[in-house]
């Protein structure tokens, strides 16, 4: 039986992050993480701390204030500060890179990727995570704007939603592709997930969620109150997403992927 990730990101984190990131570590359960394991942009170690049980991995990230956040959780050995575009370890280090939700911030991406191939072994993976090419038009605003002919205000409204998101990368498959073979990097396997209702739900939760992020500021927790009475109904509003299965091919607003290192006969 699967793990219920769903209430264990409800407990600490807004609802509408928890909802993606519950949804992005149920597929951890059925991807091996070959040894050592990197987890590049690791952020505050939240994702990994909630993740299927594993040993736990080396994280990196450039931003010193989230990596703090990190002391006490179990999912790190060591975590470091640093850029992704110049990672201080040697080549061929990591039988596996992961990278959840973290590429689509990076406005330059071909040194990172250039890096991840570099540091994992030859049959290593990189798993990573990111906004689909669908995600602009999913946003239900700009759904509802086109549908009564405001392409304009539609347009202005997705560009206005990728700038808080920090998003500079929402890109199709092929172009990921291209990205991987430029490193010498060799697509597996991809998938679409979340549908149109589930980035409703989170689209609407960066405005509902304004007060958690006065409650992290003001006491160090998005969640004050983590409890079943308190949480019972917003459970009840977002496990359907949860539940939902993966929607059909090329329609979700997020893309997920495995990469491989080839290996090189000698």
């Amino acid at each position: 039986m699967s793990n219920d990730f769903l209430w264990q990101h409800l407990l600490d984190l807004p609802y509408f992050r928890a909802l993606l990131r519950a949804v992005e570590a149920r597929f951890y359960q059925d991807i091996p993480l070959i040894e050592p394991v990197l987890d590049l942009g690791c952020g505050d170690g939240h994702f990994a701390s909630a993740m299927p049980p594993h040993a736990p991995f080396v994280g990196l990230d450039p931003w010193w204030r989230p990596l703090a956040e990190t002391k006490g959780r179990m999912a790190y050995s060591l975590v470091m500060q640093a850029s992704g575009a110049a990672m201080p370890f040697p080549s061929a280090r990591f039988g596996t890179v992961i990278s959840n939700s973290v590429l689509e911030h990076i406005p330059d991406l071909d040194p990172v990727m250039a890096e991840a191939e570099r540091v994992l072994a030859p049959g290593g993976r990189f798993v990573f995570c990111v906004p689909s090419d669908c995600f602009l038009a999913f946003l239900s605003i700009s759904r509802g704007l086109r549908r009564v002919g405001l392409s304009g205000p539609a347009r202005a409204y997705e560009a206005f939603f990728n700038r808080i998101s920090r998003h500079h990368h929402c890109d199709d498959p092929a172009t990921w592709k291209g990205r991987l073979d430029k490193v010498g990097l060799k697509l597996v396997r991809h998938w679409y997930y979340f549908s149109e209702g589930a980035l409703a739900a989170l689209e609407w939760g960066h405005y509902f969620g304004v007060p958690s992020v006065v409650t992290k500021k003001l006491f160090g927790r998005w969640i004050l109150a983590p409890t079943r009475a308190n949480l019972w109904l917003t459970e009840k509003l977002v496990r359907r997403y949860y539940d939902e299965p993966l929607p059909p091919e090329a329609r979700g607003a997020y893309l997920f992927f495995i990469a491989e290192k080839p290996t090189r006969q000698a």
